[in-house]
């Protein structure tokens, strides 16, 4: 059966589903088959973790290690893992041919951030899900952009994408969190309600969006990783 036509029906078959419903059935879904769920162990990532550990341990999860990240995150994504009982976190850094050609010096996020974050972060995860048939996001429509109409299901090149928390809001996070206690990112009580890499993220003040810290002063808003046709997606909110 065609890629579209897979999501297109998974969307009519869950219009109603809760988020663990979507993300157990696209885990059992024969029809998409191998699954990756990608993670940053970020500020919101404890929520879908938890929800995967619930149904399956085993699950991948692929992390990519920028070799950029707060080393509270590197800390956050080890005892999370450990926590959770995850059997298949797959730590994915850049290549390091890559990186000797491109940004020895690693200032190339200064030059050029779209760049950088392609050669620390969508060719590595592009690399990372060969051999899977879908993977897994935390992507939200409230985040707005290009995601205020996100879908749960869709076809993504050669792969099926799967949003189980597409209709969530910041409100039904923070009720999950409190409900299972599960342990935020140390930064986010620190000012960081978004977090990426460090040289790209800023702390964020009360007033302004949670978003406003990545990438500051800049137009950029996207990491690149989402792809439309094959090509990077750089509007909209970054994972």
């Amino acid at each position: 059966m065609p890629l579209k036509e897979i999501a297109d029906r998974r969307n009519l078959l869950h219009r109603h589903s809760d988020a663990q419903t979507v993300l157990r059935h696209a885990l059992d879904d024969t029809e998409i088959a191998k699954i990756a769920l990608v993670s940053s162990f970020g500020a919101e990532s404890v929520v879908l973790l938890h929800m995967a550990a619930q149904i399956d341990t085993s699950v991948p999860v692929i992390f990519l290690d920028t070799e950029m990240l707060f080393p509270e995150t590197l800390t956050y994504q080890r005892d999370l893992s450990e926590q959770l009982g995850l059997g298949d976190v797959r730590v994915i850094t850049p290549s390091r041919d890559a990186l000797l050609t491109m940004d020895v010096d690693g200032l190339l996020h200064q030059a050029d951030t779209d760049a950088c974050c392609d050669l620390r972060k969508t060719r590595p995860l592009e690399d990372a899900l060969q051999g899977f048939d879908g993977w897994i996001t935390g992507r939200k429509r409230y985040q707005g952009g290009q995601r205020a109409a996100l879908p749960l299901f869709e076809k993504e090149a050669r792969r099926i994408k799967i949003n189980p928390l597409a209709n969530w809001d910041r409100d039904d996070l923070q009720s999950y969190i409190t409900a299972h206690n599960l342990p935020r990112h140390p930064l986010v009580a620190k000012g960081y309600p978004s977090i990426g890499c460090m040289p790209c993220t800023t702390r964020v003040g009360e007033h302004e969006d949670p978003r406003s810290g990545r990438w500051r002063n800049s137009e950029k808003t996207e990491c690149g990783i989402h792809f439309e046709n094959g090509a990077m997606v750089r509007e909209g909110k970054a994972a």
